[in-house]
């Protein structure tokens, strides 16, 4: 990823340290589990562990090699000769790079799983704040009925919650390894050896492997980051669309000293929630290569491999990223009371249309003879002639049928959000 967009502690756990590390990892945990089983001498594992392990020197002899796992494995029998003969015996490269994968993303996902829980929290309190607060609803972009606008962020915490539940399980996906060699039939190794190596790790054995882990768990767990970047942009969107000029309902932060063009000093730009929006697209862009490595040839080839190394760490690092981003945007988000007054009466009272059609069922009208007044008296404020309720209320076919106390109740904002307890409910129990 580009540099201003860095997460640091995500770059620490995909650095070629940590990887290597846990690569030792579990190598020393296999070497632990056959020396319980009895198979090598007691003392071997511990004998290496204390070996330090030096990224510059497997990049060197991986210059010469070409494969990364035989040049870590070079370096190791280089500071320890005796124990080492007993290290990666029966192992293929995948048992230790795709079991050591599922720990590093462990460290990954508990970053993500931290930073989802933040989001929740703060759009169970913004939602809180404004429930009861009436707003203009739209669909197709036009004004429809009022809402609240409390609901408006109910549903993008429900959207998140959801978001976090597939990420959860899809993690729990990702906690698998695999010690079963070459083909993943144990040829050399004992399943047993893998049960006991994958319970130090606290990992679960892959019930059936080939040479690798199936890759239909990583590709649902990008899934779940794209579910994850595609709520955030659905929260982003809708923030973007509330502040443009004419609307200016909510607007994202605008921060002292910033700036927000070029040109022209007056603009203020909902440029954090654009960014969203395209990180969001560069996530879809990832999931179609994780669903093209699940199917490889026979037992395993290695092209997923050079696309795993880009898109996990890209990924995990821009869904913290967008995390974090939206947390700014939601804790700092400006809200403006006195726009969303505004704009509940721009339409004149046509939002009120559903509430006159029904009250006017009540009365004994038909639908066809309801529908036909409310538009007829509708349309005349789409062409400038008066507002909706002088309309009805000079209608000659409506005369005697309503009293003012009636006609004034079913323009009032507050009798859509009758029910908004129990929708809230619902969501946060």
């Amino acid at each position: 990823m580009i540099e201003r967009y860095r997460v640091p502690e995500i770059q620490k756990i995909w650095s070629d340290e940590n990887k290597f590390k846990r690569w030792f990892e579990v190598e020393l945990a296999v070497l632990s589990s056959r020396e319980e089983l009895g198979e090598i001498p007691g003392g071997t594992s511990k004998s290496l562990s204390g070996i330090e392990i030096s990224p510059s020197r497997i990049k060197e002899i991986e210059k010469k090699t070409h494969h990364d796992v035989v040049a870590f494995i070079t370096a190791i029998c280089e500071k320890e000769k005796e124990a080492s003969r007993f290290l990666h015996q029966g192992l293929t490269s995948s048992d230790v790079v795709d079991t050591a994968f599922a720990l590093l993303l462990r460290e990954v996902s508990s970053i993500i799983k931290r930073e989802l829980e933040n989001i929740l929290k703060i759009l169970k309190e913004k939602s809180l704040q404004y429930k009861g607060v009436p707003i203009v609803g739209r669909t197709h972009g036009i004004h429809g009925e009022p809402t609240s606008l409390g609901l408006k962020i109910l549903c993008w915490y429900a959207e998140i919650e959801r978001a976090t539940k597939g990420f959860n399980n899809a993690s729990r996906e990702m906690e698998y390894g695999k010690i079963s060699g070459a083909m993943g039939n144990f040829a050399h190794l004992d399943p047993e050896i893998e049960e006991i190596t994958l319970k130090k790790l606290k990992l679960s054995p892959e019930p059936v492997s080939t040479q690798i882990i199936p890759r239909d768990r990583y590709a649902e767990y990008q899934f779940s980051l794209v579910m994850i970047g595609t709520a955030i942009e659905h929260i982003a969107k809708e923030i973007r669309h509330l502040q443009r000029t004419e609307i200016r309902e909510l607007e994202e932060p605008f921060r002292i000293g910033q700036k927000g063009s070029s040109a022209m000093p007056h603009k203020r730009n909902p440029i954090i929630c654009e960014r969203l929006s395209g990180m969001s697209r560069l996530l879809r862009a990832y999931l179609l290569t994780s669903l093209e490595n699940i199917p490889l040839w026979n037992e395993r080839d290695i092209s997923h491999s050079s696309t795993e190394r880009i898109y996990f760490p890209d990924s995990t690092e821009l869904v913290v990223y967008m995390l974090k981003k939206l947390s700014f945007v939601l804790k700092n988000l400006n809200v403006y009371p006195e726009n969303i007054r505004r704009n509940l009466g721009k339409t004149k009272g046509l939002i009120y249309s559903q509430n006159v059609l029904i009250a006017l069922l009540d009365k004994g009208k038909s639908r066809e003879e309801a529908y036909r007044i409310v538009q007829e008296n509708a349309m005349k404020v789409w062409k400038g002639k008066g507002n909706f309720k002088e309309n009805l209320n000079s209608d000659p076919g409506l005369k005697n049928i309503f009293t003012p106390e009636e006609l004034d109740s079913l323009f009032d904002p507050s009798s859509y959000l009758k029910n908004e307890d129990k929708i809230y409910k619902r969501v946060l129990g």
